[in-house]
């Protein structure tokens, strides 16, 4: 093997790696992460609606996909989302959101990657959306479309913000779940976004005509870190149905996806309706105030926004243009731009869902609905172009809704970069 073109930092990098892996020259363990991708049934199943999780070993070398021996693993009627608690004494878990049944479920990773099912519980609202889990990784936060009972229908008041809620879980050292309480939130919340420095959570809503203006909100939370509850921030500049909402920021036409920078200073959302990418200085109470010169052109019909977590890339999936779009972060000012290797890159039919395995951070992967694949994309860290990985794009189980990955167990928490 020559050597004489490797920086010694890089070869450092390399070597350090192959320890934290139990990697040696005989082993042909070089699994550098693990995807996990929900799926729809597809459209041509006539008896269930019934969807699955199709899990994936990465490739350190390559950053190709290899289906893991018991994949695809059942879940509930029609997955649309799922998130990677934090690693701990009693291992490391992902919740699966199922949006038909209202139900979550939670499954331990083990040492291989494979998921196994520990435990399904209802949420306090229907029709699921969105989930993130919090900074500390012990409150799990699912956005619903209506809240259960008598106040599913109303419209917003002083007292009742409108029908749609979350649910908020506490997550036990075990990776198990018991509801700690629900807030009330607008009419259509569609995604949900926890800081990752601070203890503030932002609920995106797509409001109703009618009684809204504008149509798309972001809803600003302050957590409890104590008992998970949230509480509305205030500075906000929203009127719904006449009542003035003081955590409420005005966020574009049809919003579709909310993502916050690793350093909790900006927050960004894309709008379908628009083809627009919304950006906001976030402030020391959780208040947003939205970046000079912008909104931001997108590709059309943006409903999947994802920073990369160094905080120094960003990348839009465009359903209708199958592509992904990338941007620059602005480090001073927060804003987007297309300064990138490159700017677009084609991927599968209608992607859905971005995620980058947090191992390295060097492969990017998206989930395409109607082809049923998952595309891997290498990412340059010098300018944050995409690359096609060796095979791609990889065949799931279904109709892919969303995907997360996380590092191999040795890696430890699924947001380290070991090799930034």
């Amino acid at each position: 093997m020559k050597l004489n073109n490797i920086g010694r930092g890089a070869l450092a990098s390399i070597l350090s790696l192959a320890v934290g892996l139990g990697v040696t020259a005989c082993s042909r363990d070089y699994t550098l992460a693990y995807v996990y991708v929900t799926t729809s049934a597809p459209l041509s199943a006539s008896s269930s609606t019934d969807g699955g999780v199709s899990a994936f070993a990465v490739d350190y070398q390559s950053g190709a996909l290899t289906p893991l021996a018991d994949s695809p693993i059942a879940a509930g009627k029609k997955p649309v989302t799922l998130v990677v608690g934090p690693a701990s004494a009693n291992g490391q878990f992902v919740y699966v959101v199922n949006h038909d049944d209202s139900t979550v479920m939670e499954f331990s990773i083990g040492t291989d990657g494979k998921l196994y099912l520990k435990n399904t519980y209802n949420t306090t609202g229907s029709l699921p959306t969105a989930a993130a889990i919090d900074a500390g990784g012990k409150y799990l936060y699912v956005a619903n479309t209506y809240q259960n009972g008598p106040n599913n229908t109303q419209l917003y008041t002083a007292g009742s913000p409108g029908p749609g809620s979350v649910t908020i879980f506490g997550i036990a050292a075990d990776g198990s779940l018991t509801v700690a309480g629900t807030q009330n939130v607008g009419n259509l919340p569609v995604g949900i976004v926890t800081s990752k420095v601070n203890s503030f959570v932002y609920v995106l809503d797509q409001e109703n005509a009618t009684t809204a203006s504008p149509l798309g909100v972001i809803l600003g939370y302050a957590e409890n870190t104590s008992t998970g509850l949230l509480t509305p921030t205030t500075d906000g500049t929203v009127v719904l149905n006449g009542v003035p909402v003081l955590n409420g920021y005005p966020a574009g036409t049809t919003p579709s996806s909310i993502a916050e920078d690793p350093s909790a200073r900006f927050v960004y959302v894309t709008d379908k309706a628009t083809n627009q990418l919304y950006g906001y200085l976030t402030g020391t109470a959780g208040q947003l105030a939205t970046m000079t010169n912008g909104p931001f052109a997108t590709g059309t019909f943006p409903v999947s926004v994802t920073v990369d977590p160094r905080g120094k890339y960003l990348y839009v999936a465009n359903y209708n243009d199958n592509t992904v779009g990338a941007y620059a972060i602005d480090i001073a000012t927060g804003a987007p731009v297309s300064s990138v290797g490159s700017a677009t890159t084609s991927v599968g039919t209608t992607p859905t869902c971005i995620a980058i395995e947090p191992a390295l951070g060097k492969y990017l992967y998206v989930s395409n609905y109607l082809d049923g694949t998952i595309s891997g994309e290498a990412l340059n860290s010098h300018n944050g172009g995409l690359t096609a990985v060796q095979n791609t794009p990889f065949p799931t189980s279904g109709l892919p809704t969303c995907a997360v990955a996380v590092a191999n167990g040795s890696y430890g928490h699924p947001n380290q970069i070991i090799n930034p």
